[in-house]
């Protein structure tokens, strides 16, 4: 099988014990229920779409504690591990913890060390592994004292748990902040072509070589329809408005890694095609506004 995700190109998370990944990766929220709630609708393609995913190139998947809640954690293990001192065979699981959940689309942030403790202790086990390559703070909880919150994700590090850190949904300053405690290696924060609220944050992971991990790459559907604002661009490139979009994120900055979601084999097909695509100066000035959608 080809694999057009290498065509995305490769970025180094980290400068100690560095992981080089390739670009284009895979969300993992989409392969479970309804409202990220409980099980798949059909569990064999969940299984079949994290498989495939791999065969197509990426070696970079993106999950967390909260997506089922656990679901997503364990459906990656049944699809991926293989035992041994290398259980994912060089393919990096990233999650996250810090969120909790009472019901399909409701999310609450508990960042009191002990949860986070906790959040890391079950992603192992769940994951099956002694360290987590990439663990990420899904929100800095506002109740807790920020420097309680990183504090001890300083420790779980330096006690061999986490190899490498990273923050979702943050700001500049606080991005700032947390280096100051420890090497933060990525960002995740919401951001597509028709919403770039984080472009500041995105130019600063640039300079500084933090990668930016845009969750949501694909925006809403008005962004990637058929006649959206993304269409004619696709036309001319003879691809599809949603490889429009994974395209011009890939091109706008070299620390991006895209990690679009599914829980189809179809789309995961359309999305890794993305790698494969290059978009000409015309489309990138064009795509330089920012794209108004519903």
């Amino acid at each position: 099988m080809t694999k057009p995700v290498h065509s995305s190109g490769s970025f180094t998370l980290g400068t100690t014990d560095p992981l080089t990944v390739y670009r284009l990766g895979f969300g993992a929220m989409r392969i479970t229920g309804a409202g990220i709630w409980g099980d798949p609708p059909d569990h064999d393609v969940a299984i079949r779409v994290v498989r495939e995913a791999v065969d197509l190139g990426v070696d970079f998947i993106d999950t967390a504690d909260s997506y089922g809640p656990f679901v997503s954690e364990d459906l990656i293990r049944e699809a991926l591990h293989r035992g041994g001192s290398d259980p994912y065979g060089g393919v990096i699981i990233a999650t996250k913890g810090g969120l909790t959940r009472h019901g399909p689309d409701e999310w609450a942030s508990v960042g009191r060390p002990e949860y986070l403790r906790q959040c890391v202790h079950m992603s192992l086990r769940r994951l099956g592994v002694d360290r987590i390559d990439l663990w990420q703070l899904h929100r800095i909880d506002p109740q807790v004292p920020e420097e309680d919150q990183l504090g001890v994700i300083k420790e779980m590090q330096d006690e061999g748990l986490i190899l490498h850190v990273g923050l979702s949904e943050v700001s500049i300053e606080e991005l700032e902040r947390a280096r100051q405690v420890m090497e933060i290696v990525s960002v995740q924060n919401l951001f597509h072509a028709g919403l770039r609220q984080s472009e500041a944050l995105l130019d600063h992971c640039t300079e500084q070589g933090i990668g930016f991990i845009p969750w949501f790459p694909l925006g809403n559907r008005a962004l990637v329809a058929a006649d959206g604002p993304l269409a004619a661009i696709a036309a001319r490139h003879d691809c599809t408005p949603a490889q429009v979009a994974l395209a011009w994120l890939l091109q706008r900055s070299p620390v991006m890694l895209p990690i679009p979601g599914t829980g189809s084999l179809e789309h995961l097909r359309e999305n890794c095609d993305a790698a494969l695509v290059t978009l000409d100066d015309a489309a990138m000035a064009e795509l330089a506004q920012a794209v108004e959608t519903a």
